[in-house]
């Protein structure tokens, strides 16, 4: 443990060294400050960490964040081998990421209506439909040709129909996450009603439960592992298709900023938009993962 703790140090003293070295440049307070965060924010996840497993983790995590930031400091502001314009300074990424966070976060609120809602509407309609399927075989032999052939196709083929036949641009963005969503988690929860030991359900039928019983207290939590798996990946689709859905007759939100300035090549608000939905995406999957440790607590 001490050597992956040194590594960790000694490539922080090496960043802290390239920002604190005599230049013609003003010294990187926001990178200095991004620096001494990162550091802080370990050593707190360090000390309240049980697992020396978990804490290996936090001490690699912390060594590539300062990797990346040694690299990116010494390619753009040091010896300049990176392209200008495509990879400006982190110093001025990071003070425009300051400037422009509550734009941002205004932006921020529009996706996650659009994201929310799309990804709520697939989870109530996949799993029950999925647990009904899986539960009925001769439903699922008719459902899953269907399935294979429904399921790959791209869901930005269904915006000119969804613009052309619901109320407004909003609801066809929410129809496009919905889309990329709903069919993760329809095939795992199916799949996990199959990985059910069969031993397991004659047990119960032995036991004279009735059907909606041992539909919610046997079938579903025998799922539910797969259930979890399919809606991170639906998560992770819906993410994908945000920007997609946010070209649709939107103004603002996460993806269309990164989209918006793109066009016009600005590339410092390109990737703060990029940083900005990296931190997004970081913060939703803690949450999604301590759900699923709260979900499937009964393992342990």
């Amino acid at each position: 443990m001490k050597r992956i703790v040194t590594a960790s140090h000694f490539l922080l003293i090496a960043l802290l060294t390239a920002l604190l070295w005599p230049s013609a440049d003003e010294l990187p307070r926001y990178l200095l400050a991004l620096a001494g965060s990162i550091e802080v924010i370990t050593q707190i996840r360090y000390a309240v960490t049980k697992s020396e497993d978990a804490r290996r983790g936090v001490s690699d995590v912390s060594a590539i964040l300062f990797t990346v930031l040694l690299f990116w400091y010494l390619a753009t502001s040091r010896f300049i081998v990176l392209d200008k314009m495509l990879f400006p300074k982190p110093e001025l990424v990071l003070r425009l990421f300051v400037a422009e966070l509550p734009d941002m976060l205004k932006g921020l609120v529009n996706s996650l209506i659009l994201l929310v809602s799309g990804y709520l509407l697939a989870l109530a309609t996949a799993l029950p439909l999925g647990l009904l399927v899986g539960w009925r075989t001769r439903l699922y032999r008719a459902v899953n040709p269907l399935t294979k052939v429904l399921g790959p196709i791209p869901p930005i083929v269904y915006i000119p129909y969804a613009i052309a036949l619901l109320p407004s641009f909003r609801a066809a963005s929410i129809f496009v996450i919905f889309i990329g969503a709903f069919w993760p988690i329809f095939i795992n929860t199916i799949n996990g009603v199959f990985s059910i030991p069969h031993g397991l359900l004659d047990s119960a039928r032995v036991l004279n439960l009735k059907e909606r019983t041992l539909l919610f207290r046997v079938i579903l939590p025998g799922a539910m592992p797969s259930i979890c798996t399919g809606a991170t990946l639906a998560l992770v689709f819906a993410f994908v298709l945000l920007a997609a859905a946010e070209l649709i007759g939107a103004n603002s939100g996460i993806g269309w900023y990164i989209k918006n300035f793109a066009d016009f090549a600005d590339y410092q608000r390109v990737i703060v938009g990029i940083i900005f939905i990296s931190l997004v995406v970081t913060a939703l999957t803690w949450g999604t993962e301590r759900l699923e440790r709260h979900l499937l607590r009964w393992r342990n």
